[in-house]
């Protein structure tokens, strides 16, 4: 799964939103700067979020913008899809389901595909923007926690945010 830029300051500015969400409207420039933003691009993504419901903006001196709905109830996965579209690096997990029973050959490969699309996306809608303000990530609706366990360093993947073809 590939995270763009864009992606990425969408996400970014709802955890700030997010944070401040019984505070009231908060202004492009405030949140362009406590998140080091660029603001012109940040009206953009503030606007196809608005457009989505996900944020309003408000009029006025005191104007700017605000979450729509409380942050416990915004999944990880909805700003993602809105923003970068599907989870999958290629298509929709239909998609995948139709490789699965179309290319017996390749029927294991396309499996595999599907369930590491199926894993992102489990812990994307089972994660919400309260959770990444309140407890860190992983501690969401669905996810438990589980304590004592060693975290093995060869196992944590980096997660790809932009780049270009073929790295």
């Amino acid at each position: 799964m590939k995270i763009s830029q864009k992606g990425l300051y969408a996400l970014q500015a709802m955890m700030m939103l997010a944070r401040h969400h019984h505070q009231g409207a908060i202004k492009i420039r405030d949140i362009a700067y406590e998140e080091a933003l660029p603001e012109k691009f940040l009206e953009l993504i503030l606007l196809e979020l608005k457009n989505a419901r996900m944020v309003e903006s408000v009029r006025g001196a005191k104007g700017g913008y605000q979450l729509r709905r409380d942050p416990a109830d915004i999944d990880l996965s909805e700003i993602i899809r809105l923003i970068d579209g599907p989870l999958a690096p290629f298509g929709d997990a239909e998609q995948l389901r139709e490789l699965i029973d179309r290319d017996l050959p390749h029927r294991s490969l396309y499996q595999v595909f599907l369930d590491v699309r199926d894993a992102a996306a489990k812990i994307l809608d089972n994660t919400t923007l309260a959770d990444l303000i309140h407890d860190g990530p992983r501690a969401g609706k669905g996810a438990k926690r589980q304590k004592n366990q060693k975290k093995d360093a060869a196992s944590i993947l980096p997660m790809v945010v932009g780049g270009r073809k073929g790295e």
